[in-house]
């Protein structure tokens, strides 16, 4: 496969970034056709970023012959029921996390993707592509700050308009699963998959959980996740300590935007910068090598389902209900 056809459901904010930048960088990867509910809309994004084709609805996207693969930014709550579709219409698939609004959905969708062994279905959580998660084991692994007693990782953002579908509880809506996704991910893929949700409480509005903060236990590492959708500005970092030193990171989920690990010592400080490669450029190369064979799949449905199966717990212990999801034929549940 020379190139690698993308087409695009919904025109969605994070399109730019996410993935018409990236294919500019990206060899072998064209985005080459886009649909929205919105026609006009479509047809602006289109011709906004240089998309040479519009379709005037999802499913005739799908129907294109001429595409390889399909990226669907749509609402977390539609995930399920579009991914399975462009499984159907022999479509590659990338599909922006949460992979699902709900585990249920989760996990009905990882089975309908193993009928489908030819194709890939990836969640484009790009953090975990860039070269940090690796320096951050080494050192940890090396004991440069001891024995790992506790991590704390957090992600908080001001959201001011209350059209933002972040604020719909129907199409899965909430912090948890946009920005506080990141922290907990960040934390499992360092100290271990299935951690205990040992206490979980949230400031909601309505059924949207506008704050939350959450303790884990990964195995006598004791985690901590705080994430919000109604900050008064932008807060992210991670913390990890251990009986001989801690160290910080800054800007640890867009690591392109001037990461950097501090690591302090009762006597000294030091202090490396990170590698100030996009974390989406690198999201869509090994999405493309995963379709041409040359890379396994790093961020596959079971790793989507382990993920959503800590965030439902979390739910659950903060007293929250599960987002609802449309299901593989567009019922809602």
């Amino acid at each position: 496969m020379s190139e690698i056809r993308i087409g695009v459901l919904g025109a969605a904010r994070i399109l730019r970034e996410a993935l018409v930048a990236p294919a500019r960088d990206v060899e072998g990867v064209i985005v080459h056709a886009i649909a929205a509910r919105d026609a006009d809309r479509a047809r602006g994004t289109a011709a906004r970023f240089g998309i040479p084709r519009v379709h005037r609805s999802y499913e005739a996207l799908l129907a294109d012959a001429d595409l390889d693969a399909v990226y669907v930014p749509l609402p977390s709550a539609l995930h399920a029921r579009w991914s399975a579709a462009a499984l159907d219409a022999g479509k590659h698939v990338l599909v922006e996390k949460p992979f699902t609004s709900n585990l249920h959905a989760a996990e009905a969708l990882a089975a309908h993707s193993g009928r489908h062994s030819d194709l890939i279905l990836a969640e484009a959580y790009h953090t975990g592509h860039h070269p940090l998660m690796g320096e951050l084991r080494a050192i940890v692994d090396a004991g440069e700050i001891g024995v790992v007693q506790r991590a704390s990782a957090t992600f908080s953002i001001p959201i001011i308009s209350r059209s933002d579908i972040r604020w719909n509880f129907s199409l899965g809506g909430g912090g948890l699963l946009d920005v506080g996704y990141y922290p907990v991910r960040f934390l499992r893929e360092l100290f271990g998959p299935a951690p205990k949700v040992v206490a979980a409480r949230a400031r909601m509005r309505g059924e949207i959980d506008r704050f939350l903060k959450t303790e884990l236990d990964f195995d006598g590492v004791r985690g901590t996740v705080v994430s919000g959708i109604s900050s008064a500005r932008i807060g992210m970092g991670v913390q990890i300590v251990g009986d001989n030193g801690r160290l910080r990171v800054s800007w640890p989920y867009q690591p392109q935007h001037g990461a950097r690990i501090t690591i302090e010592h009762a006597s000294e400080r030091r202090r490396q910068t990170v590698e100030r490669i996009s974390t989406y450029a690198l999201q869509l190369a090994a999405f493309r090598d995963a379709i041409r064979g040359s890379a396994p799949n790093r961020t596959d449905a079971a790793a989507a389902v382990a993920q959503l199966s800590t965030i439902e717990a979390i739910q659950h212990r903060a007293g929250m209900r599960p987002r609802p999801s449309a299901s593989l034929d567009g019922q809602l549940h």
